[in-house]
């Protein structure tokens, strides 16, 4: 039953809507950019540079290849504890800081677009603009 549940969440993960835009030049809408900022701020402490993983937390490149959206908004929000004999996997909450939650759709499109192999690692070398619209709603989330 479990191997089902994991195909269909694979299934699901890769007919979601592709959450960035990667140009054929590599250049990278501003979102996967902020998220590339923001993972580096905030995650790549435990998940390792570029997603890539770390002794301690998961392959987050790996793990978008079968996880949702909404299974990624779960897990940072409200955090994730596994322990037992043989696993001790603790992840804690990210619901209230607004560093994450702010660009959490960033972060996951940054990560996404690593997982699918469309953007590579370390700083992404051109990126578009942040947009006027994007500017606001940076400052309505942030309280600014």
């Amino acid at each position: 039953m479990a191997d089902r549940s994991q195909a269909q969440d694979s299934t699901a993960a890769a007919e979601e809507e592709k959450p960035y835009k990667v140009d054929p030049d590599g250049t990278v809408d501003w979102p996967s950019f902020s998220g590339f900022r923001r993972f580096n701020s905030e995650c790549f402490v435990c998940h390792g540079p570029d997603g890539v993983g770390s002794t301690f937390a998961p392959a987050l490149i790996d793990s978008l290849k079968t996880m949702t959206y909404e299974q990624f908004l779960e897990t940072v929000t409200n955090g994730k504890q596994e322990v037992n004999t043989a696993v001790q996997k603790k992840m804690p909450a990210f619901g209230t800081n607004p560093n994450v939650m702010c660009y959490l759709d960033d972060i996951y499109a940054y990560l996404k677009a690593r997982s699918d192999g469309k953007i590579g690692r370390g700083r992404p070398a051109k990126k578009h603009e942040k947009s006027p619209e994007w500017v606001e709603a940076e400052k309505a989330c942030m309280g600014n």
